[in-house]
């Protein structure tokens, strides 16, 4: 069996970054429903997200969203983000919420919306100097609706020449995470649809680039955790987008709708070699009817409770039962995992990290919510529209 101070340890130093954009208004694209004390800029989502590592202990760092958290002074921005005791993560790009990208950004048909897009991607780059942020997360809406609407194989050339551009601007210590998505604005082809076409351009790219595996980007039934330890056997998984789906790209909190993937998934990363830093565990969320601050803290708990799980997998044992063939021993260690309530074991964790066991019930008596109702009056809420 696992050592359990391994374990816990192990548990104690997990990072899980959570996305500014997920403590703004957001929804879907009928209705956005407005919540009040909802942040109305950078500074407060930063403030938000600093009460979510302050009652989990393992959310450090925030994604930015450019240009959703364009701010004049981005120094000044991780300084801040440094005093509420957290750090800025990943920068996200937005290619896909201009008039002008109406038929794709980087693999648009005209060279100069091209280069519009890839100047924004430079940009980010930009950002990240300084920030001091690692990783830029690319994903693109491109793509076609109709057959014939445009060339297929040239959208992949010019996809490559762009992120070529982009990839040649990053700095020492930088890299590029590229996510796909089966569909979604495009409906007949997808630019970047699969985790294959993502890997191809980042295997010819280097070793900066590598995939971001969003678990609500896949058509139903798709063997995520294959993908997992498919990229990490290639060295090219890079980080998680974690949520939910149970039709599409729901977007709900991670766990909520199959915890038991959610926990294969983390297996693979374990059994791997991905539970790192190199790999990126990273939140992306739309909390339409849910209160902000408990959502992404649950949704940080419910990853922890699956990475428990997997770190518990009896690996000797099952490594015996996959060599000797026995099928049902071998699932059976891995379901002796699952079920284990891993409850209390995390309740210890926390306490050891000088943490309240329970985080959510300690949020909710912090009096945050209370406070920032009160201060956060006037002004134009941060969110998506619509």
């Amino acid at each position: 069996m696992p050592d359990q101070s391994a374990v816990k340890a192990a548990l104690a130093a997990q990072k899980i970054e959570t996305p500014s954009w997920a403590y703004g208004n957001s929804g879907t694209r009928f209705k956005v429903f407005a919540q009040q004390g909802v942040p109305r800029d950078p500074w407060e989502k930063l403030a938000d997200a600093a009460q979510v590592h302050a009652f989990t202990g393992v959310a450090p760092t925030v994604a930015l969203h450019i240009p959703w958290d364009k701010v004049e002074d981005y120094g000044k921005l991780a300084a801040f983000a440094r005093e509420q005791g957290i750090a800025l993560g990943a920068i996200n790009s937005n290619t896909f919420q201009d008039d002008d990208y109406k038929l794709g950004s980087i693999c648009h048909p005209d060279a100069a919306i091209r280069r519009k897009a890839v100047d924004h991607l430079l940009e980010c780059v930009d950002i990240m100097d300084a920030t001091g942020s690692r990783d830029l997360k690319l994903w693109f809406a491109d793509g076609t609706n109709y057959p014939g609407q445009d060339d297929l194989r040239a959208r992949q050339d010019r996809l490559a020449e762009g992120l070529a551009k982009v990839y040649a601007r990053l700095g020492d210590g930088q890299r590029m995470l590229l996510e796909y998505k089966l569909f979604e604005p495009a409906f007949y082809a997808t630019d970047v649809p699969d985790w294959g076409t993502a890997y191809a351009h980042c295997l010819k790219l280097g070793e900066k680039a590598q995939v971001v595996v969003d678990t609500g980007h896949h058509a139903p039934g798709t063997n995520i955790e294959f993908i997992v330890a498919t990229l990490l056997r290639e060295n090219k998984l890079g980080g998680f987008d974690f949520n939910s789906r149970f039709y599409a790209d729901d977007d709900l909190m991670v766990g909520a709708a199959d915890p038991f993937q959610l926990f294969r998934i983390m297996y693979e990363v374990v059994r791997g070699g991905g539970y790192t830093d190199q790999v990126a565990f990273m939140l992306d969320q739309c909390h339409n009817i849910e209160a902000k601050i408990p959502a992404i803290i649950r949704s940080v708990m419910n990853v922890q409770e699956a990475t428990a799980k997997a770190l518990l997998v009896d690996r000797d044992a099952l490594s015996a039962a996959q060599r000797s063939g026995d099928v049902l021993e071998a699932n059976a260690v891995l379901m002796d995992a699952y079920n284990t309530d891993v409850r209390p074991l995390l309740a210890e964790v926390r306490k050891e990290m000088g943490l309240d066991p329970d985080p959510i019930a300690a949020y909710r008596r912090s009096g945050w919510t209370e406070k920032i109702v009160e201060e956060r009056v006037g002004g134009q809420q941060a969110g998506w529209g619509a």
